[in-house]
């Protein structure tokens, strides 16, 4: 499965700043060629912010992986049926945790909507992230038609992707 131990626990907040350590390190790696950093450099500031207003919100359920020593190797974040955050440490890439947390949180989704009407889940990936959108297709998700612009610039598209129930 993943040579990485793995548990899942809800976000609390202090655990923010290991998580911003973890979310920046990924959205370097993986999302430079969107965001140049010399013009759009990681807001880590504003994301920080996002996050604590999001862990007040009782609407959102956010949670973090952890490795054997208690570190955080992953974060999500579901809101309805939304799969609304969702990233890893950038050491675990290629050893299947990415694709185990999916499943949690894809499980915590099906528990939040299991007396909803909702047909579907969803979820925003940027258009020219292509290693993210070859693990959602992987994983069963479909592109819609849907596009949206991000509110970081330069405002990179983002597509759709819906997984049926």
């Amino acid at each position: 499965m993943t040579k990485y131990g793995v548990s899942f626990r809800p976000l609390v907040s202090k655990d923010l700043l290991s998580l911003m350590d973890v979310q920046e390190e990924g959205a370097l790696a993986g999302l430079s060629h969107v965001f140049r950093q010399d013009r759009y450099p990681f807001e880590r500031e504003v994301i920080l912010e996002r996050w604590k207003q999001e862990l007040t919100d009782p609407a959102i359920r956010a949670y973090v992986s952890t490795d054997d020593d208690g570190l955080i190797t992953g974060f999500a974040a579901i809101r309805d049926n939304e799969f609304l955050h969702f990233g890893t440490a950038v050491r675990p890439w290629g050893s299947g945790l990415a694709a185990v947390f999916h499943d949690f949180v894809v499980g915590e989704l099906r528990k939040m909507n299991a007396d909803t009407d909702n047909a579907f889940y969803w979820l925003r990936v940027f258009e020219e992230n292509h290693r993210a959108r070859r693990f959602y297709e992987r994983l069963g998700w479909v592109a819609t038609d849907i596009r949206s612009r991000s509110a970081f610039g330069p405002r990179p598209y983002l597509l759709e992707y819906r997984l049926d129930r």
